[in-house]
């Protein structure tokens, strides 16, 4: 890899894990981390709420009824 060195920065002396805010790609600032400011945090909350960004979801709703089902009682089970 062009301009690495062994010790996983690139010369600019920038950690090769690190990434910039996710909005914009500055710098991320400790305070509002991955971001670097309230207002891209503030934008990336909105997106959220807004619908823009979703975590896929399963449509079987038959496995959700079985993972919440009541135990069995006692009645149930005969004794």
């Amino acid at each position: 890899m062009a301009g690495s060195r062994d010790d996983g920065s690139d010369q600019s002396g920038k950690s090769a894990g690190a990434r910039g805010c996710p909005i914009c790609r500055r710098a991320a600032v400790e305070a509002y981390k991955p971001f670097c400011s309230k207002r891209c945090a503030d934008i990336d909350l909105a997106r959220w709420l807004g619908g823009r960004y979703a975590i896929p979801a399963s449509d079987d709703e038959d496995a959700d009824a079985e993972d919440f089902a009541p135990p069995p009682s006692a009645r149930d089970i005969g004794h």
